[in-house]
């Protein structure tokens, strides 16, 4: 039976207002939030997609990245307060004399404001940010260095292949890395590129830290980073409880540490 023009029109603005408020969904989860056959919602996603509204993916849909991610800036104003407990946790992973990579984003930049607060001697801080590395730029004697690649002007970061050969100078002790989504199976970010990057990050470095606000707690994103089993530790301001409520199970040696214990 033949629906109706108007009809269509309704459910492709739901689908793209949904895609707007979830950032990515799986082809599944269109289907049965809109209660569509698997033909129909690549249908509407392809239509979506023609009028440069979302970009199709592999086995679901992301609202265009360039258009509808949040800039650096509008995002360093969101959750302060839990991004502040991270920070004051985050910064302890830091030791004297370590090499630490310093992801880009607002959580990290938290991080790297709390150890510019107090610094430890002989950190070598490696970043593809350009705000952490102005911020890290005011600690006397630190050494900060940026890694070289394509210059992304809404989120003040260098990323592309060229700045994942310069990463192949450097061998870390410590990677803070941030990102968009953690659920049973691991840890998930919003671009395919940002996670190469990420992955070449945490196969230079001894130990690997992510960093993510309770927000970010069940849900998926557009591209998988880590499972937990290669995540040496979390640094959340969620409570243990929510986390094993939502099937995250860690190991004894994965810290959990803003807020471990509090249930």
């Amino acid at each position: 039976m033949k629906v109706a023009l108007h009809v269509v029109h309704a459910r492709r603005e739901r689908l793209a207002q949904l895609l707007r408020r979830h950032g990515y969904l799986p082809l599944a989860q269109v289907c049965r939030r809109l209660r569509v056959s698997e033909a129909t919602a690549r249908r509407d996603l392809g239509a979506l997609a023609r009028d440069r509204l979302i970009t199709r993916t592999y086995g679901g849909a992301l609202a265009d990245y360039d258009r509808r991610f949040p800039s650096f800036r509008e995002r360093r104003h969101r959750r302060q307060a839990a991004k502040r407990e991270i920070a004051r946790a985050g910064r302890t992973a830091i030791r004297a004399g370590m090499t630490v990579f310093f992801d880009a984003g607002t959580t990290i930049h938290a991080i790297a404001a709390a150890f510019a607060a107090r610094p430890l001697p002989r950190v070598t801080a490696v970043t593809n940010s350009l705000p952490v590395a102005e911020v890290l730029a005011e600690v006397p004697g630190l050494s900060v260095q940026l890694v070289g690649g394509e210059f992304w002007a809404r989120q003040s970061v260098l990323f592309g292949p060229q700045a994942q050969r310069s990463l192949r100078l450097w061998r870390f002790d410590l990677a803070l890395l941030g990102a968009e989504g953690m659920t049973a199976a691991g840890v998930w970010n919003s671009q395919f590129d940002v996670v190469a990057f990420q992955l070449a990050v945490a196969g230079l470095s001894r130990r690997t830290v992510c960093c993510l606000d309770s927000s970010k707690l069940g849900r998926e994103a557009r591209a998988f980073l880590l499972p937990w089993r290669r995540v040496d530790g979390l640094v959340t301001d969620a409570r243990a409880g929510d986390l094993r409520a939502a099937g995250i199970r860690l190991a004894p040696g994965q810290l959990v540490c803003a807020r471990a214990g509090k249930r």
